[in-house]
């Protein structure tokens, strides 16, 4: 990292990130550029569980690649200064990488559905249509390297 002063290393700041954050962007290999997608997440244990359609372009880039890249956006804030070059942003992000497994088994979709609601705020009564589960695949990012960055000033 280039500027070594923004940069995060505390784990369990870059934990915080992960738990506080709502939109996970995933990069997926596509020559000539990435094709890079927003998505609600969950995260438990250096992975990210992500729900999708069980066609598309990314599932089918996924097959074919399953490496990615992650960006991950906790908070970010313009700060306006009397100068327009004195215009900041202030922000705390994670930028990774990591596989992509793609998960098809009935009940592991199911605990993943479980984490990605509880990030969300829904902790239990999850109830869900078999069919549902059925319609969709988890994409199971199990991530091999994270790193973390922040501007501005943030509580300690």
């Amino acid at each position: 990292m280039r500027r070594k002063d923004k940069e995060i290393t505390d784990p369990l700041v870059i934990e915080d990130i992960f738990k506080q954050s709502e939109v996970c962007r995933l990069g997926i290999h596509n020559h000539p550029a990435p094709y890079v997608i927003p998505f609600n997440y969950g995260y438990e244990n250096r992975t990210i569980y992500i729900h999708t359609a069980r066609i598309g372009k990314s599932i089918d880039l996924l097959r074919l690649n399953p490496n990615v890249g992650f960006e991950i956006e906790q908070s970010s804030k313009i700060v306006k200064g009397k100068q327009s070059c004195q215009w900041t942003t202030q922000y705390r992000s994670l930028i990774g990488y990591g596989k992509v497994e793609i998960i098809d088994d009935f009940e592991e979709k199911q605990k993943a559905l479980d984490l990605i609601m509880a990030h969300y705020g829904r902790t239990e009564g999850n109830n869900y249509q078999d069919k549902f589960i059925q319609a969709i695949l988890v994409l199971k990012v199990v991530i091999s390297s994270v790193s973390g960055k922040q501007s501005g000033d943030w509580p300690v």
